[in-house]
């Protein structure tokens, strides 16, 4: 497109040059011609009141050198036989025309243009008494008919140079600036067409393919808008089954031996991994969330008390002690609600999968200065192998699962900075450390999260039980 509108302009722009070139030329050529004949003319003139008063060939002689083209030897007079009292015509000056040219002035009574060798002669004719005619002859070389000319042809050449190269090189500019916005809207849309979500296009160029831009983002911005829609759906709805199923899996090995007892256990056992799998793949594309971003930040005290309140109901079924300290006071954090309310029902949705009825748990919130630190423990036989645990699929979450839960917290922690560590805590079992950062900045080893958990251990479990 750029090269098409360059050839384009290129033609019309030569076409027009040569349009008005080639006239204003012969114009120049013909302006210079009748230059040249006028100012012979002029010079012919000036002979005229001498031949009104004498014919002498003295005076005459005298007369023509006195001329611009008499000194240069270009004039000549020409006077009949009528003149002369002996009869003989008289000729001053080096002639080039025809006898049969001059009479055929005197005869017609008319001033001439005749072409000759190197030029041509202006035949002016003159009156000198009643009957007689003279003829005034000025030669005119061909180059001062031609003078300027070439000059003049050169001028308007490069002119019209100039201007087929003004107009390539503005066409050229007019092309890219066309050309490039509308070559990035087509790659945009090539990178969008492949899954690249955030492609967007810069919003310039001409008016329309400005519109084109607005119209391209924001249609793009809808797409990503409406997939993390459904994939927000997606996950919440899923992780929403979770929590009951996790309700169901515990009933459901409540039922003893027997066909449908197995028959029921394995049903519930493939639903959770369906769930699993639905949550995973929704997560693994859906944008997590950003420290500070706008909107994303909830209050970790709410949330907790909240998921606390509706797991406690299933822990007094099962006869578990259950203790909630550190959530007195508002703990805003970086992270969505809906992220971290997941967080915490896959580190309890554990507790209560892989720890036997009975088993004590506690979740204890603590705010550092630069950090939230979630610890949730409980009472079971611990895990043997803490770091295979954090990694997906590892012992803890192998049995009946597809290692996701552990992944979801550590996604959640990671956003803002954070970790999460695994360790034994101070009532016999596992503990799991969340690190949520405030700052966006990622904890040392040895850093304030292990003093606050070497603290909490010093203290003890004297907490109230909900």
């Amino acid at each position: 497109m750029r090269w098409a509108l360059v050839k384009v302009c290129l033609a019309v722009t030569a076409m027009v040059v040569v349009a008005f070139a080639v006239p204003l030329g012969l114009v120049v050529k013909e302006m210079a011609r009748d230059r040249a004949f006028s100012d012979a003319e002029r010079q012919a003139a000036t002979i005229g009141p001498t031949l009104s008063i004498t014919t002498d060939r003295a005076q005459l002689e005298k007369a023509v050198l006195t001329t611009e083209p008499g000194a240069a030897g270009r004039m000549a007079v020409h006077i009949p036989a009528t003149g002369e009292p002996d009869g003989v015509e008289v000729d001053i000056g080096h002639g080039h025309a025809t006898r049969e040219e001059l009479e055929t002035v005197r005869v017609s009574g008319r001033a001439a243009i005749t072409e000759v060798t190197g030029g041509s002669v202006l035949l002016q004719p003159t009156a000198v008494g009643p009957e007689g005619i003279a003829v005034v002859e000025v030669f005119v070389p061909q180059d001062a008919v031609s003078h300027g000319v070439t000059t003049a042809w050169l001028m308007l050449a490069g002119v019209g140079v100039a201007l087929i190269v003004g107009s390539v090189a503005v066409a050229d500019r007019l092309g890219v600036r066309m050309v490039e916005p509308a070559r990035r809207l087509a790659g945009a849309a090539h990178d969008l067409g492949e899954g690249r979500l955030g492609t967007r296009v810069p919003e310039e160029g001409p008016d329309e393919l400005r519109s084109a831009a607005v119209a391209f983002n924001s249609m793009a911005d809808q797409v990503v808008q409406l997939l993390a829609n459904e994939r927000e759906l997606a996950a919440d709805l899923s992780h929403r089954l979770r929590t009951p199923l996790t309700v169901l899996r515990l009933n459901a090995a409540s039922l003893g031996e027997g066909p449908a007892a197995e028959q029921t256990r394995a049903a519930v056992e493939q639903l959770e991994r369906e769930v699993d799998t639905i949550i995973r793949t929704a997560r693994e594309q859906r944008p997590q969330t950003q420290p500070g971003g706008p909107g994303a930040g909830c209050d970790a005290s709410e949330v907790i008390r909240e998921r606390m309140d509706f797991w406690s109901a299933l822990a007094e079924d099962e006869g578990r002690e259950v203790r909630l300290a550190g959530v007195e006071r508002t703990l805003r954090i970086p992270v969505a609600r809906p992220e971290l309310a997941a967080a915490l029902d896959a580190l309890l949705g554990n507790v209560f999968r892989h720890t036997p009825e009975g088993t004590a748990f506690a979740v204890d919130v603590h705010h550092s200065g630069d950090a939230v630190i979630v610890l949730v423990s409980d009472a079971g036989g611990g895990i043997a192998d803490p770091k295979a645990a954090l990694a997906r699929g590892g012992a803890r979450d192998a049995v009946g699962s597809t290692g996701l839960g552990l992944d979801i917290v550590r996604r959640v922690a990671e956003s803002t900075g954070g970790d999460v560590r695994i360790g034994r805590s101070v009532l016999g079992g596992t503990e799991v450390r969340v690190w949520i950062g405030l700052d966006g900045q990622r904890p040392r080893g040895g850093g304030r999260g292990h003093r606050v958990g070497r603290q909490r251990r010093r203290r003890g479990v004297g907490r109230a039980n909900l």
